[in-house]
């Protein structure tokens, strides 16, 4: 039978590793094409990663919690031809490679007496990416010093390039107190003369991290719950907009009865044409991008004293997921999608957002985010704002309520369908003036819906 190899596949240009978090097989087990295998998880988002091939899985390369590159070969599994055969190494080259890792161990105890002091990260409060906390384990980079270092990547978290930079910095500063170095050990590894088409010699891994104090139950009857992964990241990135933003909020009652009529008459018609449900959020996404094409210093994002006013209008939209946490894929370059086009995307976000399913570039670039909090029956709420971002649009839920009325021949009280917009701003740079006109303006667009409009 022929091998074939499961590799990392690419997840977007800004994407260059990933965790493994859970393998859904197991060697042995038999996999269909388009079948998840694994599970995997990057900075911004969890995935799956399926299977090109129907086979037998029969050798996985890397363990739970392992990173991986893009493009490395996380797996072998058995098919029924087709693909290139992965060539068993021969018994000298074996025997040649264990000699190799024997020396290895060798060298390794002789630096683990000089080896630098394994760096504790749950005594901090920031979010580090795996690739950077391996490096400052290697490095020998303190928590303090980790902590010190400015970063250049979103929410001001430290990225690769940031610690290399400090690294290397600091290896061109003198030593307070130079660590003495391990006495060189020769180490005579002998020739290997059998080609060998695939191998793979793992690197001593690094000592596990020692285990976060669990709180423990007064009383014996609570539950302890440890928060997952993405409930860790959204309880960071929260905190962080938080000390980032000045927050402010503006609130804007508006009535929606000619959208809510006109999406009564034509929801039917819609999804017999389209396929797909018209719900209300493109309708309210369509209103948003109006107003930011009117207000384009709503569109903007703060690096240190500099306003970056972005060209795209590209609209995150905050969908809940069913384990309770919260995740926002983004529209891009909505202010050049029809209604139709909108009520598509949206519908395939939020589907794929449910399923677990998005890839780590469609929930990255925002310029603005939209979250219905009238889903879950809030009439109006004060969102955080979702960072690098500087704004962000809160739909509260559609109700019935008496309203006045004016009319030609005299007020009087009818039945509306109203509903609150809350804008959270961050008033660093976006002042009372311009957040208010703002969410005016996606109030009177709302407002000036036509019944008799054409889809």
């Amino acid at each position: 039978m022929a091998k074939f190899e499961l590799k990392l596949p690419k997840m977007g240009e800004s994407v260059a590793e990933a965790t493994i978090t859970n393998w859904l097989k197991k060697v042995g087990d038999k996999i269909e094409a388009d079948e998840a295998v694994l599970e995997i998880a990057t900075d911004k988002v969890d995935s799956e990663v399926p299977s090109e091939v129907s086979g037998t899985l029969v050798e996985i390369l890397f363990n739970v919690d392992d990173i991986v590159k893009v493009g490395q070969t996380i797996a072998i599994i058995d098919t029924e031809g087709g693909s290139t055969p992965v060539e068993s190494p021969k018994e000298e080259v074996v025997e040649a490679v264990a000699q190799i890792e024997k020396a290895i161990e060798v060298v390794k105890e002789t630096v683990q007496a000089v080896a630098p002091t394994e760096v504790d990260f749950s005594t901090s409060e920031k979010f580090f990416s795996p690739l950077v906390k391996n490096i400052a384990k290697e490095e020998g980079v303190s928590i303090a010093e980790l902590e010190s270092i400015k970063g250049t990547g979103k929410e001001g978290r430290v990225t690769k390039d940031d610690i290399i930079a400090y690294v290397k910095d600091r290896a061109n500063k003198p030593a307070v107190a130079p660590t003495p170095k391990a006495e060189p050990v020769a180490v005579e590894t002998p020739k290997v003369e059998a080609k060998v088409e695939t191998s793979k010699v793992e690197a001593p891994k690094a000592e596990a991290t020692p285990e976060k104090k669990v709180p423990v139950s007064v009383n014996g009857q609570d539950e302890i719950i440890e928060m997952d992964r993405m409930r860790k990241l959204i309880s960071g990135y929260m905190v962080a907009s938080k000390q980032t933003s000045a927050h402010v909020q503006s609130f804007i009652e508006v009535d929606v009865t000619n959208i809510v009529n006109w999406r009564n008459k034509v929801k039917d018609a819609f999804e017999k044409r389209e396929g797909e449900k018209l719900t209300f959020t493109p309708i309210f996404m369509e209103a948003v991008a109006k107003a930011i094409k009117d207000f384009p210093m709503i569109n903007i994002s703060v690096e240190g004293d500099y306003i970056i006013k972005k060209k795209n209008i590209n609209l995150g939209m905050a969908a809940a997921l069913p384990n309770g946490n919260l995740i926002v894929p983004v529209i891009k370059n909505a202010d050049m999608l029809n209604l139709v086009g909108l009520t598509k995307t949206v519908n395939d976000l939020a589907n794929r957002a449910r399923n677990n399913q998005l890839k780590p570039d469609e929930i990255q670039g925002g310029t603005y985010t939209v979250t219905n909090v009238g889903t879950f029956g809030s009439v109006f709420g004060t969102p955080i704002i979702n960072q690098p971002q500087v704004a962000i649009l809160a739909l509260g839920a559609i109700r019935k309520v008496p309203a006045v009325i004016e009319a030609p021949t005299g007020d009087y009280i009818g039945i509306r369908h109203k509903m609150f917009l809350s804008h959270s701003y961050d008033h660093r740079v976006v002042d009372g003036s311009l957040g208010g006109q703002f969410v005016k303006r996606v109030a009177d667009y709302l407002e000036g819906f036509s019944e008799n409009r054409e889809f």
